[in-house]
């Protein structure tokens, strides 16, 4: 089953993503390719955990999803999202019993080593997220990558590294089949550990079923009655110490009628700790004569911090075109 962003909770307990068999072991794989991996590895148990695959490539999204149905997995969720942000944002604290990182893109080249996955901050996500017992598992064919795993590891302060073979399931991957051709055998290590700090998500949340909820961000302006949409101009604001930056891109008129005066509906662009999100606002006119400007759902929007700050950057740009700001809700 394929999940968008917004299908998950934060977190998403296991009862939610797994209604038949929420108490089984849960295993994370980060980078599941065309995923033939699970299928094999599925096998090795006596009872088939519960599967989250986490993917960038909608291709590969596809293709896995049709190897998983295929082998009859059931209880097994794929998405498309940045790692990180899944594994801080959707898991809960102490639920997996194992995260498994097979031929992750090493990021070769000098001054990339910040693109990695496996740094000292993961792993303290991780072990955040991991039971006791637990472990991250990592295959891969890239020495240089491996020893830096090895170090950022010890770096973190809550894992030790246990160097053993891989599973066999792991050597059925396209990328081990691969380098096996040319004669190359990859490493393996478990990263155990040693500690299960407390990692705050970043207080992600779900957009409100009912979109009156004053939970959905908004704000109430009194445009002036010389207001010109033309005058709208691509914007850009960013946070002041970098947790998010918000792109205005344009300001359309709305499809929507409305018996109150003029519509129209902003496209912003968020991006924010790995995680980008297109966002419509949408700018109502309201009975009284005033005007609301207010998150739209049709988008599929998660409320984060950079999606509050979106409704409140055009709530700002609006007031330099000569909005009277009302009332602030975000």
């Amino acid at each position: 089953m394929i999940y968008r962003l917004g299908d998950f909770q934060f977190p998403s307990a296991p009862e939610q993503l797994y209604p038949e068999t929420p108490q089984r072991p849960w295993v994370l794989e980060v980078g599941f390719g065309d995923g033939r991996f699970w299928p094999h590895y599925a096998r090795t148990f006596a009872e088939v955990p519960n599967y989250l695959g986490v993917e960038l490539s909608g291709v590969s999204l596809l293709k896995a999803n049709r190897w998983l149905k295929a082998a009859g997995l059931t209880n097994a969720v794929l998405t498309k999202l940045p790692a990180e942000v899944l594994v801080r944002e959707v898991i809960p604290h102490g639920a997996l019993d194992e995260i498994v990182v097979n031929f992750p893109d090493p990021w070769p080249k000098a001054g990339h080593e910040d693109h990695r996955l496996l740094r000292a901050p993961f792993f303290q996500l991780a072990a955040s997220r991991l039971k006791p017992g637990g472990a991250v598992l990592l295959t891969t064919d890239h020495d240089e990558y491996f020893e830096f795993a090895c170090e950022q590891a010890a770096a973190s302060g809550v894992m030790r590294t246990e160097l053993t073979q891989p599973p066999a399931a792991a050597l059925e991957t396209k990328y081990a089949l691969k380098w096996r051709d040319l004669g190359l055998s990859p490493r393996h290590a478990r990263f155990v550990p040693t500690a299960h700090p407390a990692v705050p998500s970043s207080g992600y949340a779900p957009f409100p079923a009912d979109p009156e909820d004053p939970a959905v961000p908004h704000s109430i302006v009194q445009l002036p009655d010389s207001f010109d949409p033309q005058t709208f101009s691509k914007h850009t604001a960013v946070h002041p110490r970098g947790a998010w930056t918000v792109v205005l891109l344009d300001l359309y008129a709305s499809l929507r009628r409305s018996d109150h005066g003029r519509s129209w509906v902003a496209l912003a662009h968020v991006e924010e700790g790995g995680l980008t999100q297109e966002v419509l606002i949408d700018v109502t006119a309201r009975e009284d004569g005033s005007t609301l400007v207010r998150l739209s759902r049709f988008s599929g929007p998660i409320i984060t911090p950079g999606v509050k700050a979106a409704v409140g950057v055009l709530t700002d740009v609006l007031a330099g075109l000569g909005a009277e700001v009302r009332h602030r809700g975000y």
